[in-house]
């Protein structure tokens, strides 16, 4: 008997392997299906433990039998040299390898083949017992949802309806008020419907955005119609998940332009602050004039953010899309086209800065046009006439002719104003020289020093032209200090009784009147008659003529 003792030391280490291979009772990782455990998984698979493919062949389980076409009978088996595979159509279920047969008293293809049959006669049974209750169960959701949809409509209504109130009632409101001030209302009526009209295609909007969020949800409920949820889920979900990874990406851009930005925003306050130093004269720069520094500042600012654009513009969003590119080059080809005149009298209105021909307030004269400069631009300058007339004058206009300033030079040299008068050849010079500096002197504005001076510019046939030239610094006042001259000429030369021959005429000395007003001839003044004398003739024939002519 104990002939053997190797033989039989051998035979009960193997029976206390085999023994010691079998599973403990309560051990291995079930593979459930609705919460049943249909067999255990004991052994590792490449990387995965017993209880993670225990998991991993749960899930796919359950993702076959959710599908409409499921059949059991699609499950098939393959067995290979080192691994058995159980599939569904082409889809891997799960694989039994060596390891597995090691916990069993089957090898690996018959323990492949009994996990087949369990679970084609399990997942049946399943798909038999449980389709008609899942109907039931899903329909029911689905009738759920639809009426949690027709509530959320409804309250939709009643929402709008209730704001639909309120915008009447305070509209109404406003009216009244409108009308109680004497406001036209008829305007506040055409922008009523334009407001309710809005309130319902946003009330339409938020009703569709619904109708199509709950589509999806009923969609999820049935397994057949999910992939149409996901797809529908697709349309909203992608370009917003698109949107918020291009917004994430595109942060570090976001902040580079935000630098540039503000970089050149306080670059630009500081020229300012500058150009507002040197324009209230804090700072003189040599040869620079105050009121250049605010256009200056301003053609600065226009080239900083220029700068800052061709900065930032390879930063922006699609900027280097061939579509961007092309609108950019039509748009510039547009403005370029369209513009010409534009830039003309922008390039005019930056040569006018600089040339400093007047100012804001001055009174100029450009070609016809006699007025004060108020308002003065890279592209027009307008000028306010002495009867308010507000004549709009492109700057090329300004640059191509002349401009007479004459509130430049008023303030230090003084403005001369001039008129002409004409007086015959019997009034001595100096007669004249003295009532017209007189005339000067007493209009209100006319400086007495310089003292004002005539000139006697033209000999004419029957009189002479005489040129009053008088200084003043009341620029703005020429209207009504010419007016108000000419007055007092009149008044001068009539109470000198000197006669102003204008218009040119001639007049018979021997017999007309002397062409002054009434008012200043002496009382015992009579008009002069016609004394034609002739040789021979008697003295009561002379006399006789001379007593018609006074009664002419």
């Amino acid at each position: 008997m104990l002939r053997y003792p190797k033989l039989i030391l051998l035979l009960l280490l193997f029976a206390f392997t085999v023994k010691a291979q079998k599973p403990a009772p309560g051990l291995g990782e079930p593979v459930t299906v609705k919460q049943d455990t249909i067999f255990k998984l004991y052994a590792s698979q490449g990387l995965f433990d017993p209880k993670e493919r225990a998991q991993i062949v749960s899930k796919r389980i359950s993702d076959i039998i959710s599908r409409l076409d499921f059949n059991p009978d699609s499950l098939i088996l393959k067995n290979d040299s080192a691994i058995s595979t159980i599939n569904y159509k082409s889809q891997l279920i799960m694989a039994v390898n060596n390891a597995d047969a090691k916990f069993s008293e089957l090898d690996r293809p018959q323990l492949a083949a009994n996990y087949l049959n369990i679970l084609k006669k399990h997942l049946g049974n399943v798909f038999e017992n449980d389709s008609a209750k899942d109907i039931i169960i899903s329909v029911l959701e689905a009738i759920a949802v639809v009426f949690v949809l027709l509530l959320l409509i409804w309250l939709v209504n009643r929402a709008f309806r209730w704001i639909k109130l309120k915008v009447l009632k305070a509209w109404e409101s406003r009216i009244v008020k409108l009308e109680q001030q004497g406001a036209p209302v008829s305007y506040a009526n055409r922008v009523l419907p334009l407001l309710t009209n809005s309130l319902r295609v946003v009330r339409l909007l938020v009703i569709i955005l619904l109708v199509y969020l709950a589509l999806p949800v009923a969609f999820l409920i049935f397994p057949w119609t999910k992939p149409i949820a996901t797809q529908l889920l697709g349309y909203v979900i992608n370009p917003v998940k698109s949107i918020l990874l291009g917004i994430l990406h595109y942060i570090p851009n976001l902040l580079t332009i935000a630098v540039i930005y503000l970089v050149t925003r306080y670059i630009v306050k500081l020229v300012k602050f500058i150009a507002g130093e040197i324009e209230n004269g804090a700072i003189t720069i040599k040869s620079f004039y105050p009121e250049w520094a605010k256009p200056t500042y301003n053609i600065v600012r226009v080239l900083l953010y220029a700068f800052m654009f061709v900065a930032i513009f390879p930063y922006l969003p699609g900027s280097d899309s061939k579509i961007f590119q092309g609108v950019t080059v039509f748009l510039g080809i547009l403005f370029s086209l369209g513009s010409s005149s534009a830039i003309s009298n922008m390039v005019a209105g930056l040569v006018i800065t600089y040339m400093r021909p007047f100012k804001i307030g001055d009174r100029v004269k450009v070609g016809e046009i006699t007025g004060d400069v108020v308002e003065k631009n890279l592209l027009i300058t307008r000028i306010r006439t002495i009867k308010n007339e507000d004549i709009t004058v492109p700057n090329s206009t300004i640059l191509g002719g002349a401009v007479t300033n004459y509130t430049s030079s008023s303030k230090n040299l003084g403005l001369i104003l001039h008129t002409s008068i004409t007086i015959g050849y019997d009034a001595p010079w100096e007669t004249i020289h003295r009532l017209l500096i007189d005339a000067a002197l007493a209009t209100e504005g006319i400086l007495a020093e310089p003292k004002p001076f005539v000139l006697q510019t033209d000999l004419n046939d029957f009189n002479v032209t005489y040129q009053l030239n008088a200084y003043t610094k009341l620029s703005h006042k020429m209207a009504v200090m010419y007016s108000t001259l000419h007055q007092q000429i009149q008044d001068k030369f009539n109470e000198a009784g000197v006669e102003i021959m204008s218009p040119h005429y001639t007049a018979l000395r021997d017999g007309n009147t002397i062409q002054i007003p009434d008012d200043y001839k002496p009382k015992d003044y009579q008009k002069p008659g016609f004394k034609v004398e002739k040789e021979g003739e008697s003295l009561k024939v002379k006399a006789e003529r001379q007593k018609l002519a006074k009664g002419n």
